[in-house]
């Protein structure tokens, strides 16, 4: 300011006075810069609080990283030596009967309660699991539920210590979490006329949902080049994949893994035969995912229910931004590389159409029809917008599936608030998520919640 008043009045120096503004103009711009780029100190302690308080967070994240995967080592081991160990068969409960399911129209006709749903991944198994939870609730049959988590110590071959408050001899009328199926196991914890049923879905469809999902779990997928990750993977399979890598049975043949055989099995090889063999002596019914409907109305009829056990919103579904377009050529690469799965599914796209071909193509017709008429209403009555959302915009918590690490968003709804009473517990129970479903039966899943919180962390921190 004292060199600006002696510029107004000094005129004879000018020029002196004029460079000694410039200079000291230029020594403010000066400290100026240096004030940006050199934070004082007042701005180093805060920059070193910072970094030391991300430094902690990693560390957390990864002492909770090392005690996850001891925890699973731990109890992988204590459960495969547990399968030694000699239990007694069940003893069969007093057969639910619910009268109300006869018609005249067949009065011979008594709906089946002891099921057991084999429930495969990415097949549109827990869209089934929830019509299966609400049947088992609504007749009050005993539940095989897991214990700490939402499957079955999957991908441990499945052992029946591992269901929640398990006694030798204690039977059971249902069965329908993730496992990887152990048919002397399971056979050993249900009552002898139990119905056991499955779902599969092309392989190619499959894999590609697969591939998006689990992505963040797959550690071999993370260094593949270029913006389409799986169309790479497809052209060079043999390049990135490793068939001993952690989770690599997402990657190849993921059906055929959870039924209990080798993932790594090529199409050829005698033990695919044998192992379709096997599923169809174990199942007697098996449902496509590709034609969900025509299935539930298969299921339907097997089973003895009625419609109203039927309606069904679909759950665990991607968001269209996250699912790829697969051409021609990518679907045949995928159905090669899963070439096990891909015999698998042509033998029971078989016998499925064979089945609809029995119980009468116009007869099926009219059924779908009818189906989705009723989840048409239900959609009316429940939703709140009528469709699927984002989960950042449910307002609910116990609304909000679970989100896997990476790009895949899960779609999830909002329950309307003005739903007529009749209703209202109906809405909820087929609108809850399967983590929230299976707490509110009084499963304690904290070791699914605190992968979840482990999860939800690790993306927050940008690790994913």
């Amino acid at each position: 300011m004292a060199i600006a008043i002696s510029a107004r009045y000094d005129h004879s120096n000018d020029t002196v006075i004029h460079e000694q503004i410039l200079q000291s103009r230029r020594g403010k711009t000066l400290i100026n810069k240096n004030k940006q780029t050199d934070p004082g100190e007042f701005g180093r302690p805060n920059q070193m609080a910072n970094r030391v308080k991300r430094l902690i967070q990693k560390l957390v994240l990864g002492a909770s990283v090392i005690c996850i995967m001891g925890f699973y080592c731990l109890t992988r081991t204590t459960l495969l030596a547990t399968q030694s160990v000699s239990l007694s068969p069940c003893m069969p409960n007093v057969q639910v009967r619910n009268n109300s399911h006869r018609t005249l129209k067949d009065a011979t006709c008594t709906p089946k309660v002891n099921l057991m749903f084999m429930k495969t991944h990415k097949t549109a198994s827990s869209t089934l699991m929830n019509i299966l939870l609400r049947f088992g609730e609504k007749h009050q049959l005993k539940f095989a539920l897991p214990d700490g988590r939402n499957d079955f110590f999957y991908p441990s071959s499945f052992f029946r210590t591992q269901v929640k408050s398990y006694q030798p001899g204690l039977c059971y009328n249902v069965i329908c979490n993730h496992m990887r199926f152990n048919a002397p196991e399971v056979e050993k914890l249900l009552p002898p006329d139990t119905v056991f049923f499955t779902i599969l879905r092309d392989p190619a469809d499959l894999f590609e949902s697969s591939f998006h999902y689990y992505k963040g779990y797959m550690p071999q997928t993370w260094m593949i080049p270029g913006e389409n990750q799986m169309e790479e993977f497809l052209k060079h399979p043999n390049r990135y994949f490793n068939p001993t890598g952690f989770n690599s049975f997402y990657l190849k043949n993921l059906q055929f893994f959870d039924f209990g055989f080798e993932n790594n099995l090529e199409k050829d090889d005698p033990r695919v035969k044998e192992g379709i063999e096997y599923i169809e002596k174990q199942f007697q019914l098996v449902l496509l995912s590709d034609h969900f409907e025509e299935s539930l109305i298969l299921l339907k009829d097997a089973l003895c229910w009625t419609m109203d056990d039927l309606v069904f919103f679909k759950l665990n579904a991607r968001n269209a931004t996250s699912v790829s377009r697969m051409s021609p050529e990518l679907r045949t690469r995928a159905r090669e590389w899963n070439g096990a799965d891909w015999r698998l599914y042509q033998h029971f796209n078989a016998t499925f159409w064979a089945r609809v071909k029995a119980y009468g193509r116009s007869r099926m017709e009219e059924q779908v029809k009818e189906l989705r008429r009723r989840n048409a209403e239900m959609e009316a009555i429940c939703i709140d917008g009528g469709r699927a959302v984002g989960a950042s915009d449910i307002m609910d918590r116990d609304m909000k599936p679970w989100q896997p690490i990476g790009k895949a968003s899960i779609l999830g709804y909002n329950l309307r608030n003005n739903i007529e009473q009749q209703y209202e517990e109906l809405c909820r129970k087929m609108l809850t998520p399967e983590i929230q479903y299976l707490t509110n039966l009084g499963v304690n899943l904290w070791v699914t919640r605190l992968w979840g919180w482990f999860k939800d962390n690790f993306v927050r921190f940008g690790f994913s």
